[in-house]
């Protein structure tokens, strides 16, 4: 394992193909190619982007089996594994994996360039009643001597998930999301944006950019995703979809965030793109985040081990319109 104080990472934002493996794979057989001329380490794809993500909910269970692969021996995996090691890069892919229990998860692996892989298990599913929530979390190391860890989507919006992830080591996490333009329930939260804006998006230029930009997208992720950085200490590659996924549209702003919640790379493209930055990883020891969490005082935290009676599985919170009770 060498250590090293700088890295070149990337992210990915794409518009996959509702249950089209094929398109998504030569999709992000492109974005590895590319990532690989310009000696990218560690390269980040969006959650579920190999099976595709809004168009699950709508499925029967025998259509998210159809769907699903065991990570280990499933041709998709297969795929990038072979991939990571002809590179020698860190890939993180999303997918519907089918477990050797027969239980279905939202599931991101990472592989490695020895061929290994680690696999995070969302751990607040809501996609489909079929689909099993994770209950892990997911830290490793990397030939480069930083650690890495992944949360999915909501995962991140769980303040607890993230420092859980930061008292297991990790340097950086990868993020990766399907998000933006969706219908919060919140009264300030997200909103939907409207799929006829993205069907223009060509002519319409200026709208889509400042929709993406907007509250809908770039300026509600501002609200948190650089908090989570800056409080852990720790780089955050931000991965998300873009463009019509079913009745949705995501709002892409694939972003690099670095320990003090600075953002050191971003896009607000209406469509496919990569962004990469080198990171600067002597950054970390001396991040504000880095120092506090030294300060904790453990002994005060009990409370967060405990429920309180208002909690509720994923599906319900994700769906119900009424506000939980405490």
């Amino acid at each position: 394992m060498q250590n090293t104080q700088s890295i070149k990472a990337a992210v990915i934002q794409f518009q996959h193909q509702a249950g089209d493996k094929k398109y998504n794979l030569l999709m992000m057989e492109k974005f590895i190619g590319q990532a690989a001329v310009e000696g990218v380490k560690i390269l980040a794809f969006p959650e579920m982007c190999i099976t595709g993500y809004w168009h699950v909910p709508k499925l029967s269970v025998a259509g998210v089996e159809a769907l699903a692969e065991p990570v280990e021996t499933g041709p998709s995996i297969a795929l990038i594994r072979a991939l990571a090691i002809k590179h020698q890069m860190l890939i993180g892919a999303g997918l519907i994996e089918r477990a050797a229990d027969g239980r279905l998860y939202n599931a991101y692996v990472a592989c490695m360039p020895d061929g290994s892989l680690h696999t995070h298990r969302k751990l607040h599913a809501f996609e489909h009643p079929a689909i099993s929530s994770g209950e892990g979390f997911t830290v490793f190391d990397t030939p480069w001597g930083v650690k890495v860890g992944i949360l999915i989507c909501w995962d991140n919006n769980l303040v607890e998930n993230v420092r859980v992830t930061a008292l297991l080591g990790a340097d950086i996490l990868l993020a990766p999301h399907q998000t933006g333009g969706t219908n919060s329930r919140s009264p300030h939260g997200m909103k939907p944006i409207p799929l006829e804006l993205w069907e223009q998006r060509a002519e319409r230029k200026a709208e889509i950019t400042a929709a993406f930009k907007g509250p809908d997208g770039r300026e509600w992720l501002m609200r948190w995703l650089p908090a989570r950085a800056h409080d852990n200490g720790l780089f955050i590659l931000f991965s998300n979809g873009v463009g019509a996924d079913d009745d949705e549209v995501r709002t892409g702003n694939a972003m690099i965030l670095d320990p003090y919640g600075r953002i050191v790379e971003e896009t607000w493209a209406a469509g496919d793109a990569m962004v990469r930055a080198v990171l600067d990883l002597s950054l970390i020891p001396m991040s504000t985040g880095r120092r506090w969490i030294s300060g904790r005082r453990p002994e005060l935290y009990q409370i967060l081990t405990e429920r309180q009676g208002y909690e509720r599985d994923a599906i319900t919170v994700r769906f119900s319109e009424e506000l939980p009770k405490r």
